[in-house]
C-alpha cells in the first residue's frame, strides 16, 4: 500500500481499457512468454514428485514477482513511468475481453446451428471434451468458464494489483498460468502440479468472493444469486470455483454444475441451481454482460480499497 494510489489508480484504469479496447495479442504476448518459460524449467525440474514441483512453482512465480518488484522499484521516482507501468502489467494480466469475445464465438456458432463449430472452439475457453457435449451442454460449459474466468482472469488479478502493485499483478497471472499448466490432475502432474495447485487456490480466494459479492449485486436477480450462492457455493470441489459459478447460475437463474468430461476422464460435480432452467444459448451473452459488470465494479473496488489503504497507512505513519 505504499505505492502512489492516484499513480496505480490511473495505471489500473488504463491498462484496464487498454484490455477492453485491444485485448490480447495475437503474437508476443508476454503471459505467453512466461508459458514458454516456465514449461523449459519444467523440463529440467520434473519428477514425479511434490518437492520438484514447489521448486518449479517458486522459481516460476517467485522469479516473475521479482522481476516485477525490480521494474517497480525503478520506476518509483517517476509518477509517469509508474503510471505506464502500472497500465502495461494489467493490461498484460487482464483477459477480460479475450474471455468475451471466445464464448461469443461460440455462442454465435450455436446459435445458428453449428455445433461442429462450438466444438472446435470450445477447447480455446476450457478444457473439456467438446466431442461428449451436445449444443445445450456447450452453453453450460460456456457460461461455467466465463463464471470461474472472470474471476481468474480478471477480479483475481485486480485485488492482487491492489495489494501488491505491479508485482500482486504479475505474481497472480504467474500462479494462475502454472495451475492451468501443470495443476490438473492428469497422471503427469498429480505430484508434481500439486504445489501450484494449492497456491493458486490460496492466491485466488480473494478475487474469487469478490467476484461472487459482486455477481450478487451486479446480476438480474441479487436475491437468487445470494440464495443459490449461499446454498451451493460449498459443494463444489473447487474453493473458489464453487462461489463464482454458484452465484452466475443464481444470478441468471441457470443451472451448472453435472456431469464434466475432460480428456479421458468424467466427473460428476454437484448441481448449483437445481431449481433454475437449464442453460440455453441466449445465455451465455447474458453470462458475457454480467461478466463485463462484474469487472468494471471490481476496478472500482479494488481502487478505492488501495487508495483507502494508502491514505490510512500515510495516517498511521505522521501519528
Amino acid at each position: 500500500m505504499r505505492a502512489d494510489p492516484i499513480g496505480f489508480a490511473c495505471g489500473a484504469a488504463l491498462g484496464f481499457l487498454g484490455d477492453r479496447v485491444l485485448g490480447d495479442p495475437r503474437r508476443g504476448h508476454p503471459v505467453a512468454a512466461f508459458g514458454r518459460a516456465a514449461h523449459a524449467v519444467e523440463q529440467r525440474l520434473w519428477r514425479d514428485h511434490r518437492g520438484h514441483g514447489a521448486v518449479h512453482a517458486l522459481l516460476c512465480a517467485g522469479g516473475a514477482a521479482a522481476g516485477a518488484a525490480l521494474l517497480a522499484r525503478a520506476a518509483r521516482t517517476s509518477r509517469p513511468a509508474g503510471i505506464a507501468l502500472t497500465a502495461a502489467a494489467t493490461w498484460a494480466v487482464l483477459g477480460g475481453t479475450s474471455l468475451g469475445r471466445e464464448a461469443r464465438a461460440i455462442g454465435g456458432a450455436l446459435a445458428v446451428g453449428d455445433v461442429d463449430v462450438a466444438r472446435e472452439r470450445l477447447p480455446h475457453l476450457c478444457g473439456r471434451d467438446p466431442q461428449a457435449l451436445d449444443g445445450q451442454q456447450i452453453a453450460r460449459a460456456v457460461v461455467e468458464s466465463v463464471a470461474e474466468n472472470t474471476s481468474d482472469a480478471v477480479v483475481g488479478a485486480l485485488v492482487w494489483g491492489a495489494l501488491g502493485g505491479v508485482p500482486g499483478l504479475v505474481a497472480f497471472r504467474a500462479v494462475n498460468t502454472l495451475d492451468a499448466m501443470v495443476g490438473h490432475k492428469s497422471p503427469r502432474y498429480r505430484r508434481f502440479g500439486w504445489a501450484a495447485a494449492r497456491l493458486d487456490d490460496v492466491a485466488g480466494w480473494p478475487g474469487a468472493r469478490l467476484t461472487a459479492a459482486l455477481a450478487v449485486l451486479a446480476g438480474p436477480d441479487p436475491r437468487g444469486a445470494w440464495r443459490v450462492a449461499r446454498r451451493d457455493a460449498s459443494r463444489h470441489p473447487s474453493p473458489n470455483a464453487g462461489p463464482v459459478e454458484a452465484s452466475f447460475a443464481g444470478a441468471l437463474g441457470v443451472r451448472l454444475g453435472g456431469t464434466l468430461a475432460y480428456a479421458g476422464r468424467v466427473e460428476h460435480r454437484p448441481v448449483l441451481g437445481a431449481e433454475n432452467r437449464p442453460v440455453a444459448t441466449d445465455d451465455i451473452e447474458r453470462a458475457v454482460r454480467l461478466s463485463r459488470r462484474v469487472s468494471l465494479l471490481a476496478l472500482g473496488t479494488t481502487v478505492a480499497a488501495r487508495t483507502v489503504g494508502s491514505l490510512f497507512m500515510t495516517a498511521r505513519r505522521n501519528r
